[in-house]
């Protein structure tokens, strides 16, 4: 038996976005890394320069690049109102961080961790089944685009 197979959650788990917005939101302060090649796509996206999204919307933490936040709620600055609550203005481009959540190394320390996600996070322990390798492969996600993007 592999070390993986003894995870917690080698059975696998349960996810279903609901689109409620919390994973993009405050009250406290984050981040939401962003690599050079997002920051291209979303640029385009955007129909911007690259300086000009970093001018508006990235920030610097050392060596790392984030999506700022609203000043007072610390929501994304990409989370916008809907008809049917809050959403992503970038969805078709957002960056990994966001396209792997709960599937994030933090979130999948322990049984505890799990829950602790799902008290924010209403799609957490509902919905579609993940296999452990689905887990692992969305875990170890680097990029999402294909080298042609």
């Amino acid at each position: 038996m592999t070390v993986r197979a003894q995870t917690w959650y080698a059975a696998g788990l349960h996810f279903e976005c609901t689109g409620c917005g919390n994973c993009c939101a405050g009250p406290e302060e984050g981040y939401v890394w962003i690599c050079r090649r997002e920051i291209e796509m979303l640029a385009e996206y955007l129909h911007l320069s690259v300086d000009e999204l970093r001018r508006r919307y990235l920030r610097r933490h050392g060596l790392r690049t984030s999506i700022r936040e609203q000043p007072r709620t610390k929501d994304c600055l990409f989370l916008v109102p809907t008809e049917t609550g809050r959403g992503c203005a970038i969805y078709p481009v957002r960056p990994n961080q966001c396209r792997t959540w709960p599937f994030w190394s933090s979130n999948l320390t322990d049984p505890d961790a799990w829950n602790r996600a799902a008290r924010r996070c209403p799609g957490i322990n509902r919905g579609r089944w993940y296999s452990l390798e689905e887990i692992e492969a969305l875990r170890k996600q680097k990029h999402w685009w294909t080298e042609e993007a």
